[in-house]
């Protein structure tokens, strides 16, 4: 039997389980958090429950709020559901993107991946497997160097961020007409989410970025959902057009993220030989390490 989770920089944390707009109401839905079984429903009137799974339930039963004994805590922030299954904090960090009328806020999609959330995140900062990975897209040889970047620690913000990152990529959105060389910055608010900033196509003189996210529900030590999405400033494209674009990309990513060994993240930044484009990988562990995380990694020896 799986042993729950005790951990409670994990606990204590606000996690991601389905996009609102897609979860559909009147009955119940169930899903797996930290090893924990939990349902959530959505009622008439659109207002979001969570709670503790406490018998099997048929498929698509009905969803009646008057029998829940004891809800979770409830979110509906950046298109999602979040619960915690601790004491919660406050706020959830900001996405002001999320707000602009010019953009399409795009749910890519949900994907069970055998694999833990760091390793995911990891996967998701790393710039060096574009071109052998994502051949074509976002990336191509001989273009394959990763450039000296800048990675900052912010203990005030309590978030990672990557700046000047910058990479070849022959079509860096569906909005793309050619090869470019793209600006990138990395962020990591939240010990299993992460959003990559990317200038968009006939914005760059104005400074404004298109947003790619991967917000991470643990299900368990080694399974992870992936909750993706893109926040576009694209019009021109259909929402269902910019959604296959980025779900080839993950597809793409996907069997290389359920090859990783071992699957649990080491947070010892020497048990793996880091070299330059490992530098947001390296803050990301450290980071991790010095919250005390224990639940879904490998604890570096002291």
């Amino acid at each position: 039997m799986t042993q729950a989770c005790t951990d409670p920089v994990v606990l204590d944390q606000w996690h991601p389980l389905a996009w609102v707009g897609e979860t559909v109401a009147g009955i119940v839905h169930e899903t797996l958090l930290l090893d924990h079984r939990i349902s959530y429903g959505v009622d008439a009137c659109g207002a979001l429950y969570v709670w503790h799974q406490t018998s099997a339930l048929p498929d698509k039963a009905p969803f009646e709020p008057s029998s829940i004994a004891t809800n979770l805590p409830v979110r509906h922030e950046h298109g999602y559901l979040w619960t915690c299954l601790g004491t919660p904090p406050e706020r959830l960090f900001d996405v002001p993107e999320f707000e602009e009328v010019d953009r399409q806020n795009v749910y890519a999609g949900s994907f069970g991946v055998n694999v833990s959330t760091g390793r995911t995140v990891e996967n998701f900062l790393d710039m060096g497997h574009f071109p052998f990975v994502h051949t074509g897209i976002l990336g191509d040889e001989p273009h394959t160097e990763v450039k000296e970047y800048d990675v900052e620690l912010s203990m005030e913000r309590d978030e990672i961020l990557a700046t000047r990152c910058r990479f070849y990529q022959p079509q860096a959105s569906l909005a793309s007409v050619g090869g470019a060389e793209v600006e990138y910055i990395y962020r990591v608010p939240h010990i299993n989410c992460a959003l990559l900033y990317k200038s968009s196509p006939g914005y760059e003189a104005e400074g404004r970025m298109d947003v790619i996210y991967i917000f991470l529900q643990p299900m368990s030590r080694e399974w992870t959902c992936a909750h993706t999405g893109m926040c576009v400033i694209d019009l021109d494209n259909s929402y269902q057009g910019i959604r296959y674009f980025q779900q080839v990309i993950f597809g793409q990513d996907k069997p290389i993220l359920e090859n990783q060994f071992p699957k649990q993240l080491p947070l010892d930044t020497r048990a793996e030989t880091p070299i330059r484009a490992d530098k947001s990988a390296i803050a990301y562990r450290r980071w991790l390490s010095g919250k005390g995380l224990r639940y879904g990694v490998t604890p570096a020896v002291a």
